[in-house]
């Protein structure tokens, strides 16, 4: 659905315009065994050094251990198309070909590209992959069943909620995130990382915490701990306006452990929902009343439904829907 989008204090890189473009498949190449007959695959290219872009986030991870874990984690199914964002030099690409249809590679870095293309090329798996390259955020995205990443940590909210605003819907995703990143995701009410991307990320999906990954697992090391986690989209999704809902999760976690009474007391708060409120009725030939005192009406909705004395902070989903809800029925909305 769109409208899927969030800033939760990451800031990409201001990039020039990517070229979107597709790489030339590989073919397939495979040797025998003496005697035997069967194929064997050829070992993968020993690739060179390269000087890591910090622009795109390049860490590189090196753990077989771990890479063998991320695919088991993701459960994947002969029949999947599997889609990668930043492959880096394939060292993930190479455990997951073998074991799905297709894989559809995103690189930005054309030097990875090329290197993954020339690595893979003499692989019996070369005609399972398919590499585009360009900036994710921009993409066009095709269909896929899974999606695996080790994510540059600049782009995790912009990446995150485009994965989760993609149809049709995918099944899940494992995703390497910086580890507080990932644990805002996972966060529950109540928990000190609980905020605006906690509620948005779990109103659309089931969320998992993984693993732990430390920062020696790359090259070169990046300067925090990661995490593993897996996001699974709620099929169907919620019947809600995802931007409706986000204004109120915005408004709300402005300041989280303040109680409700005393964020829709704020002038400004006030002053924006009466606009709403006003353009919805005017839209909707409906009369306002003349003596719309608006913050008593606020304040009154939330007595109404116990919500006065409430913190977000300690909020659960279910019951910042019926918040929303409440609203909605007093014909004050948040876009």
């Amino acid at each position: 659905s769109s409208g899927i989008n969030a800033e939760y204090g990451e800031r990409e890189e201001a990039n020039e315009q990517p070229r979107i473009s597709t790489m030339p498949r590989g073919s397939a190449v495979t040797t025998k065994d003496k005697g035997k007959g069967k194929a064997k695959e050829l070992p993968p290219i020993k690739t060179h050094e390269f000087l890591m872009n910090k622009t795109f986030g390049q860490h590189l991870l090196k753990n077989p251990a771990i890479i063998d874990s991320i695919v088991e984690k993701a459960e994947l199914k002969a029949t999947d198309i599997v889609l990668e964002i930043g492959p880096g030099t394939g060292n993930l690409t190479f455990r997951l070909l073998p074991h799905v249809k297709k894989v559809i590679a995103v690189e930005v870095d054309p030097r990875m590209a090329a290197e993954l293309q020339k690595r893979v090329q003499s692989s019996p798996h070369a005609s399972k992959l398919h590499i585009i390259l360009g900036d994710f955020l921009k993409a066009d995205l095709p269909y896929f069943d899974v999606c695996v990443a080790n994510v540059p940590y600049q782009i995790s909210s912009p990446l995150t909620f485009k994965l989760l605003s993609h149809r049709p819907l995918f099944r899940t995703a494992v995703l390497m995130f910086q580890r507080e990143f990932a644990m805002r995701l996972v966060a529950q009410p109540a928990d000190s990382l609980y905020c605006r991307l906690s509620v948005n990320t779990q109103i659309l999906s089931k969320v998992k915490h993984v693993m732990k990954v430390g920062k020696n697992n790359f090259k070169p090391p990046p300067k925090v701990e990661s995490s593993v986690v897996k996001i699974s989209p709620l099929n169907p999704p919620p019947p809600i306006n995802f931007v409706e809902w986000d204004g109120l999760i915005r408004l709300c976690f402005q300041r989280k452990n303040k109680t409700l009474g005393a964020i829709f007391k704020q002038s400004n708060v006030i002053e924006l929902l009466e606009k709403n409120y006003k353009t919805y009725c005017s839209v909707n030939n409906i009369a306002v009343e003349p003596d719309l005192d608006f913050k008593s009406k606020l304040l009154s909705i939330l007595e109404t439904n116990n919500f006065s004395e409430s913190r977000s902070s300690k909020l659960s989903i279910n019951e910042f829907l019926r918040l929303l809800t409440a609203f909605k029925e007093n014909k004050i909305h948040f876009i």
